[in-house]
């Protein structure tokens, strides 16, 4: 990872921590001793990022009533539903892109097509929270499958970047996926678990 890449997930990360969130990940249970630098050390803290999405993006969809998940603020904008359906799409389709295979039943690839065929299937609720989980242990077992591969150079599209800025784009779009989602919540007077 490059100094500019690693000094801004630094500062992110440690904005977060002053915050107050709190995280069960464990950078000495979930890496091995070997990979102590200070650009694992960093991963390791954007990993932990990845766990607390998932808790935040688990508990508001379990919040969510039924009667909710159709609800989008307009024509032409992804509905509560639609919207956790994209992140579990991304959560498979994104380590296909480093070599990752995902799981078989998801039909996903690195074919942007599955990508887009996976986020339009008909679910339930129960369903789509199911599939939201299912595809955050994807992501993090694909995150620490990378860990000590971070500086490899691949191809997206037409540009050519590493594997360590590729997660930095997927938990930037967690992130921003998780504000639309709370934003979603408010708006259908569901207060998000871990606030006020």
């Amino acid at each position: 990872m490059n100094k500019p890449a690693l000094l801004l997930v630094t500062m992110v990360l440690s904005l977060i921590a002053l915050s107050g969130f709190d995280s069960s990940f464990s950078f000495e249970k979930d890496f091995p001793a070997d990979l102590n630098g200070p650009d694992v050390l960093a991963f390791a803290n954007l990993v932990s990022t990845v766990e607390i999405a998932r808790e935040k993006f688990r508990s508001l969809a379990v919040a969510m009533p039924e009667e909710a998940y159709p609800w989008q603020p307009m024509d032409g904008v992804r509905s509560v539903s639609e919207v956790y359906q994209h992140i579990a799409a991304d959560n498979f389709f994104v380590p296909t892109l480093m070599g990752i295979a995902a799981p078989q039943e998801t039909g996903i690839n690195e074919d942007a097509s599955t990508f887009r065929a996976f986020q339009e299937r008909e679910l339930t609720r129960d369903e789509v929270i199911e599939t939201v989980e299912a595809s955050f242990e994807f992501l993090s077992r694909a995150m620490q499958a990378t860990a000590s591969d971070l500086d490899r150079h691949i191809t997206l599209g037409t540009s050519e970047t590493t594997v360590g800025d590729v997660w930095i784009r997927a938990v930037v779009h967690l992130h921003e996926h998780l504000g639309q989602s709370i934003a979603y919540a408010r708006t259908n007077k569901v207060v998000p678990p871990w606030s006020n």
